[in-house]
Parts: C-alpha cells; sequence; structure tokens
C-alpha cells in the first residue's frame, strides 16, 4: 500500500477528503489551518516533501530556480499518485480536494494532470508549471481555483494565465484570483478560496 509512502499530518473529518500541500520551505503542518478553517467538516491529509533543498522540503528537485528535473517531477508525480489513489480508496465515495501552494501547487497540478478524475477539485495557489500539458478531455471534470499575484517574481503572471487557459479549454470549470502583490499568500486568496469551496 502507499498509504505511508509519505510522512503526513492529518486531521480527522467525515465530509471530504482534502488533500494539502506544502510549499519550498514548509511542512505538513504549513496547511493544515487553512484547510480546517476552510473546509471544517473535511479530513485532512498533508504530506511532508521528501526532497530536500539545502534543508527547505520540496516535493521534487529543480536544476534552478524555474527550471525542473522533469525524470525525477515524473517518478514524484507516479508516488504522489499512488499516495493519493490509496487514500481515496480508504475513503471511497467521498469528494477528493487537493490544494497546494508554490512547490505544493505545482506537484498538485501535475499528479491533477496525468492522472485524470483522481482529484475532484484542485487549488493551485501560485503554481508554476513550466510545460505544455497533453491535452485530455477528461479533465474537464475537475474544477480548478488558480490563484497568484501580478507581481510574483517566481511564477510570471504569463504562464499563469497560460494554465488557466489550459484547463479552460479542456472543458473544466476554472476560477483565476489575481492579488497586486508577489509570491505570499494574500488575504484576498484566502477568500477567493473561501468564496470557490463554497460554489
Amino acid at each position: 500500500m502507499s498509504l505511508d509512502a509519505y510522512q503526513y499530518a492529518g486531521l480527522p473529518g467525515a465530509g471530504a477528503l482534502v488533500l494539502a500541500f506544502h510549499g519550498t520551505g514548509g511542512d505538513e503542518r504549513q496547511l493544515l489551518g487553512l484547510a480546517r478553517d476552510i473546509w471544517p467538516e473535511a479530513e485532512i491529509v498533508a504530506p511532508r516533501g521528501d526532497v530536500s533543498e539545502y534543508g527547505a522540503l520540496r516535493f521534487f528537485r529543480r536544476k534552478a530556480e524555474g527550471v525542473y528535473d522533469f525524470d525525477d517531477l515524473a517518478r514524484r508525480t507516479r508516488a504522489m499518485a499512488a499516495f493519493v489513489s490509496a487514500h481515496r480508496a480508504r475513503r471511497p465515495g467521498r469528494r477528493v480536494i487537493g490544494i497546494g501552494y508554490s512547490n505544493g501547487a505545482n506537484i498538485l497540478a501535475s499528479v491533477a494532470l496525468a492522472t485524470p478524475g483522481l482529484f475532484d477539485a484542485v487549488a493551485l495557489m501560485h503554481p508554476l508549471i513550466p510545460w505544455r500539458p497533453d491535452e485530455d478531455a477528461r479533465l474537464a471534470a475537475t474544477r480548478v481555483l488558480i490563484t497568484a499575484g501580478r507581481r510574483d517574481p517566481i511564477c510570471p503572471p504569463a504562464q499563469t494565465l497560460a494554465l488557466a487557459e489550459f484547463w479552460r479549454r479542456q472543458g473544466a470549470d476554472t476560477t483565476l484570483a489575481w492579488h497586486d502583490g508577489g509570491h505570499e499568500l494574500a488575504d484576498s486568496e484566502v477568500e477567493a478560496l473561501r468564496g470557490w469551496s463554497a460554489a
């Protein structure tokens, strides 16, 4: 089984199953409070990235800022998909929602793109997807929220727009929410996430 393929923190709940993916330098507790606030009835599973970049935890390797090790990303995507699948199988019939920030948003997006139907909904906060995903009509079933900063030095707005347009081309219900800052999580993003989750 892949239930324990990653060290993770969890909070119990009888509602949806929410997978929360931290950003570079965070850990499995980084998004627990946010996820509980947004989904008070959910069961929350928050895996810990198993790649260390100079002591900062991540979910896959990179060669430089914005330059991914795509072989490693492919391996880690398969491993994470198996982890999520095992937890989904443990809770049959529940909606499965993913939420990720920065590097966590990137691994979440990679898993969701590679395994359509694994997540019912994904919230990608400051994602950076520097490749062109394959078109796949099965992705239409996934609800998507993307949040981003207009002055984000790590995630260029043009790539954020391209990702949102990709999801829309697949037929996915896609929401894009901007704030005027950079790579930080802004209060307006949290409110966008709250409204999206309630819709």
